[in-house]
């Protein structure tokens, strides 16, 4: 049995299921809200690579390194999104929140900070993690605000860390939260959530 089983996180605005190929259609929607793949200093699947990206991720967990998710809004059922446990190092109880992108209109919501909460409770206090990573260019500015938010804090900056579009390098921040410091992260989390209303109207 592995570290990381799939399992469905249930929220008040959200709910994470795990991954599956028949989310592909819904999925080719939602990232054409914004057209998210057009931004240079991330990687987000066009809606023809998307099945390619689904079936990616699902082998990634096959080989225990990724625990992938559809982000869906609980109100209207819809599609917002994707989410992933990744770089899974179940010897020293580490992963990292990452491969994540939610539909423009999604944004600037209680979705990002519902789902990390999700995420963040079940690898602190199921998985029993020690730390948890998150990774975002230094040109993602939005990503790393809202990163910062959560209460995770900077470990450093990996220089020329990868190659994006037109062979730009990447700088990557790396931030975590540890065990530690867990119990003032999900404080922080369910004051910022009692800031959104408790019913939200669906997402256009």
């Amino acid at each position: 049995m592995q570290w990381i089983e799939p399992v469905t996180l249930l929220g008040q605005h959200v709910i994470l299921k795990p991954l599956d190929e028949s989310h592909h259609l819904e999925l080719s929607e939602a990232v054409q809200d914004g057209e998210l793949w057009k931004l240079w200093f991330t990687f987000i699947p066009t809606p023809a690579n998307m099945l390619a990206e689904i079936q990616r991720r699902l082998a990634l967990q096959q080989q225990g390194q990724m625990l992938p998710f559809t982000v869906f809004e609980r109100q209207s059922g819809k599609v917002l999104g994707m989410t992933s446990f990744m770089n899974i190092d179940a010897a020293h109880h580490r992963l990292e929140i990452g491969s994540t992108w939610y539909r423009q209109s999604a944004q600037r919501s209680a979705v990002n900070t519902e789902a990390k909460q999700l995420l963040l409770s079940h690898a602190f206090e199921v998985l029993n993690c020690i730390a948890v990573e998150f990774r975002t260019s230094s040109f993602n500015f939005k990503s790393r605000a809202a990163i910062e938010r959560l209460g995770a804090k900077l470990d450093g900056i990996l220089r020329s860390h990868q190659i994006v579009k037109d062979d730009i390098l990447r700088d990557t921040y790396v931030y975590s939260i540890l065990r530690s410091e867990w119990p003032a992260v999900r404080q922080n989390l369910a004051f910022k959530l009692q800031m959104f209303p408790s019913s939200v109207e669906s997402i256009s």
